[in-house]
């Protein structure tokens, strides 16, 4: 909303109404906020929204169990619809029972509500550094050091990268395309693999005169060293070419980047953008491929390539899961999933796994834990 225009007021009962996943808004404060859409991609699930509908929600913005980010704040701006009407309610009465904060915290926030400001304020097309009604790709290049900064503040809100039909449907996929490309393939070689290693003809040569046999019964084995190395691969991309940081001055090198990853981060839930296109995919599929075929007897080669492919596809459907999925509390998936928009709204510098934390582990680049 405008700061130029005259907000709308609510009355408590009328925010208080809509406590369902059709029709969901929330409190900060005295300001009102529909968050319907964002309900499946909350990481802590829609319930816990769903809980606190028609409430304040200020408290647990502050947490714990965790405190959320300025970019979390500024998100949530996304959705603001209007204020309370402080004259049909016993509003502050509440919030100060409520909360048992101490003074400075309550004249603080009091201070917050009174003036209508929030820390983070919606994004204004009119003043951000790009313009949301022309095609981004071409944009980006020209913020220079601004750069940085301003892909990390996301937005919930569809990017244009090209001008060209042809071009811009091509950096769109579906989920579900990512399996029904690959996973026959995927089939079709573990067959063409424990077919060629029940030949008995693969081995693995140690030196000139000693050599192992590769039974057909590795296969299994071989495939899950190969899902294994898939996990290392998909860290080094991520931290190392996704999150790779631009020279200011390098035009080309910025572009680059968010056509890669960048347009990701600036908008993380746009659902068309969450998985690889086929097309792109198989360039670099192809190159794992004909590495491993130079460097290892066919079988072994293929069998952990096969491996690698199902472990990327296992990625790729993770990865649109944890934006819009509600895993059950507990689940690993859970921990996952909170673990990730943690990398996308505060922590872009750590937490590059995805499928797993494994690899942040030994590179230090773990997430650290909030404490209160």
């Amino acid at each position: 909303m405008s700061p130029s225009v005259s907000p709308r007021f609510f009355t408590e009962k009328e925010v208080a109404r809509h406590c369902s996943k059709e029709s969901c808004w929330v409190l900060k404060g005295t300001r009102v906020y529909d968050v319907t859409g964002f309900l499946r991609m909350h990481p802590g699930g829609e319930a816990l929204i769903l809980r606190r509908s028609g409430k304040d929600i200020s408290p647990e913005l502050e947490g714990p169990p965790h405190r959320h980010s300025e970019n979390a704040r500024r998100w949530m701006e996304q959705y603001y619809i209007g204020e309370l009407d402080r004259d049909s309610t016993e509003y502050y009465t509440e919030k100060l029972r409520k909360r048992g904060s101490s003074q400075k915290q309550t004249e603080e926030t009091e201070e917050e509500e009174d003036t209508g400001i929030s820390k983070c304020s919606k994004v204004d097309d009119e003043k951000d550094l790009v313009d949301w009604n022309k095609p981004l790709a071409w944009q980006v290049g020209h913020l220079g050091e601004k750069y940085d900064a301003w892909v990390h503040q996301p937005v919930d809100r569809p990017i244009r990268l090209f001008g060209n039909d042809f071009f811009e449907a091509n950096t769109k996929t579906s989920w579900y395309m990512v399996p029904a490309v690959w996973m026959p393939l995927v089939i079709y070689l573990s067959w063409y693999c424990y077919s060629l290693l029940a030949q008995g003809s693969t081995r693995v040569f140690l030196t000139s005169d000693y050599s192992i046999p590769i039974h057909k019964y590795c296969f299994p084995l071989i495939f899950l060293v190969g899902m294994f190395l898939w996990s290392f691969i998909e860290y080094c991309i991520h931290r190392f070419v996704f999150h790779m940081r631009p020279p200011a001055h390098n035009y080309y090198l910025i572009t680059l980047h968010f056509l890669l990853h960048g347009q990701h981060h600036k908008s993380p839930f746009d659902g068309s953008r969450l998985v690889f296109p086929p097309g792109i995919a198989s360039i670099v599929i192809g190159a794992f491929y004909l590495i491993l075929k130079q460097l290892l007897p066919e079988g072994l080669a293929v069998s952990l390539f096969v491996g690698g492919l199902c472990g990327y596809v296992v990625y790729d459907m993770i990865h649109y899961y944890l934006h819009y999925g509600s895993p059950r509390k507990g689940s690993y998936l859970y921990g996952l999933k909170a673990y990730h928009v943690k990398h996308h709204f505060e922590h872009q510098r750590a937490g590059f796994g995805i499928t797993t934390t494994f690899w942040d582990h030994p590179f230090n680049t773990v997430i650290p834990e909030q404490t209160f």
